[in-house]
């Protein structure tokens, strides 16, 4: 047997004090009364014997109580074939607090199962130890160390939450909190039902740390998610039909039926149809959405499905513009093809201006910039033409006859994209449409011969350097490109080998692939603004600076309301949310009293795939980790301790004292001399 706290022997000494009160005090004389001498020797000899026996035991008893009292406050314990480490200790306790843990174990949420463990390991400490209480919400007062009265509060004051984080980044946290003060007795504990999704890690080396897995488990619940939603085209347009794409995953081990599938809009909620989804797998399905009016739009899609339901809705929104603005840049004037092409689209406004006239603060304002056969490129137009495209705009250049090669291929260069060489005058057959390219994806039920495609007389001849990142819309019979398309950043750059006026091309003539070419690279984007949001990721907004205060503040109000940070760049402004939000629904940018935005946050769908680690995965640590599983809580706090200092005995001693002190008393009260 060995002791946790030995110093506090010295307190034996105490054992002193009833011998003194014994010795003292218990031989003290006493009158005794009696009528007849001759029986006064037998009764002083009786008298005597009796009380000295009583005394004794009466002696026995304080002293086994006061030394056991004495053990107590020392800690006895039988040590176990491990080094139990005496002294303070520094313990980090995660709980984990995710949607998952809503499971049912038995009787009660695994949460609440979760909390009582949690409670059980720090009430098997002592109080001079110190705490870490963390969660998967990563708050600042749960970074630092507490007492055990604050630790138990804290722990009072968990719950369910959105937040999801990896069990690496967990310990790495705990790791940090542990090695914050200088005491080498340092233990982590991870209680949490070890999701596979998130719970891939590695342990790390430092030895120094006592790592303890609880797993608590419940059986597998049938969850069906909405996993995502997104729009086929990166711009909704007025009085269409929008499609919009469901992806929705059954995360059991059966097959499910008839799932009903709703979409609440404009404050009407239409039944979309019912799915039916194998065991373990996903499918995406299309909803075509009618837009009647323009500005901000907010939707929320549902299933029915039970007893899982944080991932049942998604909320979204969408912005629709009253027009998709054209500009276009010519040489020597307007091109009557192209204003003829979006005349007959109303929902298009297309501008001209010559290439020696040209408003560059404006380019914001265009859907896309289409360059006519201007001659050359001057510094200015090159660089505002690249700045655009980089924060999302479309340019589609078509070059002039006459083009100055040396300026078109300096701009081409920055990009990059490959160059023009010779013009030649040669007839080409286009041959080639890159079905699915956006440009063109879904524009044909059929593609057939009948298809007229366009020719040209005479076009540029380009450079074709795999590494320039081409991506061929539009190509000859001879494998040649006669419009690419080329990534910067944001946006799209679109280049023709030909010019359009009908001499050298006649694309202006073959309606059914120039207007829908025209019409989806107008509304293509290089980067999509997303429809919805994820609560507990480090979620960035990003929208134009139209505010003409110099230092514009924003607010977002729904469920919560609250400043978020943000960030000036150039024309964008950039609000970091820093997971602030915590409810899913929607959610207004406010600049005074003026919206200038809505926003759809849903919850992180990690927590939908209900798979765990059993504590067999978990035990391919080895020797790193401790697995306490299959634990009644009853005897948890029990098991914490003998695990830490061997045989807890301190509890017995504190018993054996009262019941010595119990049967001192018995001794005094019922035993008279």
């Amino acid at each position: 047997m060995e002791f946790l706290y030995p110093n506090f022997l010295w307190a034996l000494g105490a054992l002193a004090i009833p011998i003194i009160i014994h010795l003292f005090y218990f031989r003290r004389f006493k009158k005794v009364y009696f009528t007849n001498v001759k029986f006064l020797k037998e009764v002083k000899e009786e008298t005597a014997a009796r009380s000295k026996l009583r005394n004794l035991l009466v002696l026995l008893m304080r002293l086994l109580a006061i030394a056991l009292l004495v053990f107590a406050f020392a800690q006895p314990f039988i040590p176990k074939d491990t080094d139990v480490k005496a002294g303070q200790k520094v313990v980090s306790v995660f709980l984990d607090n995710s949607f998952s843990m809503r499971a049912q174990s038995g009787d009660i949420p695994l949460f609440d199962k979760a909390k009582n463990k949690a409670l059980d390991i720090v009430n098997a400490y002592s109080v001079e130890d110190r705490f870490q209480i963390l969660t998967h919400d990563f708050e600042r007062r749960h970074q630092r160390l507490v007492s055990k009265e604050n630790a138990i509060a804290l722990i009072e004051e968990v719950e369910i939450s959105p937040s999801v984080k990896t069990i690496e980044n967990v310990m790495e946290r705990q790791k940090q909190a542990l090695n914050s003060e200088a005491i080498d007795n340092k233990v982590a504990f991870v209680i949490s039902d070890f999701q596979s999704n998130i719970s891939q890690f590695k342990i790390d080396e430092d030895t120094t740390i006592s790592i303890n897995f609880v797993p608590l488990q419940s059986i597998k619940e049938k969850n069906i998610s909405i996993d995502s939603a997104w729009f086929e085209a990166p711009v909704q347009m007025l009085n269409q039909s929008n499609k919009l794409l469901i992806k929705v995953h059954n995360y059991s081990n059966e097959e499910v039926e008839n799932v009903p599938l709703v979409i609440d809009h404009e404050g009407q909620i239409k039944p979309v149809g019912t799915l039916t989804l194998a065991a373990n797998s996903s499918k995406i399905d299309t909803v075509n959405l009618s837009v009647l009016r323009t500005g901000w739009h907010e939707a929320k899609l549902s299933i029915s499905d039970y007893p899982v339901q944080f991932d049942d809705t998604y909320y979204f929104t969408f912005y629709v513009d009253e027009l998709v603005k054209v500009l276009s840049i010519n040489e020597t004037g307007a091109n009557k093809y192209l204003n003829a092409s979006f005349k007959n689209l109303p929902y298009f406004k297309i501008d001209n201006v010559s290439g020696n006239r040209i408003n560059y603060g404006s380019f914001t304002d265009y859907n896309i910039i289409i360059v006519n056969e201007v001659n050359q490129f001057s510094t200015g137009l090159s660089s505002e033409l690249k700045q655009y495209a980089a924060a999302g705009g479309n340019v589609l250049i078509f070059p002039g006859e006459n083009a100055d090669k040396a300026t078109y291929n300096s701009f081409l260069n920055t990009i990059p994209a490959n160059t023009f060489q010779d013009f030649v005058k040669e007839d080409l057959q286009v041959a080639y449409i890159n079905e699915e390219e956006f440009i063109f994806k879904d524009v044909f039920l059929k593609t057939s011969n009948n298809i007229k495609l366009p020719k040209v007389t005479g076009r540029y001849q380009l450079t074709n350097y795999p590494s320039k990142g081409e991506e061929r819309i539009l190509g000859f019979r001879d494998g040649s490109t006669f419009i690419g398309k080329y990534s910067i950043e944001s946006g799209n750059i679109y280049l023709c080998a030909s010019p359009l006026n009908t001499k050298n091309n006649d694309l202006v003539r073959n309606a059914e692939i120039f207007i829908p070419m025209l019409y989806k690279m107008a509304i293509s984007s290089g980067k999509e603004m997303p429809i919805s949001y994820t609560i507990g990721k480090d979620e960035i907004i990003e929208i134009e600076n139209r505010i003409s205060d110099v230092d514009p503040v924003f607010k977002i109000t729904g469920k919560e309301e609250f400043i978020p940070a943000q960030i000036n760049v150039g024309s964008k402004i950039y609000l970091d949310i820093n997971d602030q939000i915590k409810d899913a629904g929607y959610y207004l940018l406010k600049h005074g009293d003026n919206t200038e935005g809505k926003y759809g946050f849903n919850f992180d769908r990690k927590e939908s795939d209900l798979s765990y680690l059993s504590p067999a995965d978990l035990s391919k640590f080895g020797d790193k980790v401790s697995i306490l599983n299959n634990v009644d809580t009853a005897n948890f706090g029990q098991l914490i301790g003998e695990r830490d200092r061997g045989v807890v005995l301190w509890r017995w001693c504190l018993i054996l004292a009262l019941i010595f002190l119990a049967l001192e008393t018995l001794l005094l009260r019922f035993w008279k001399v």
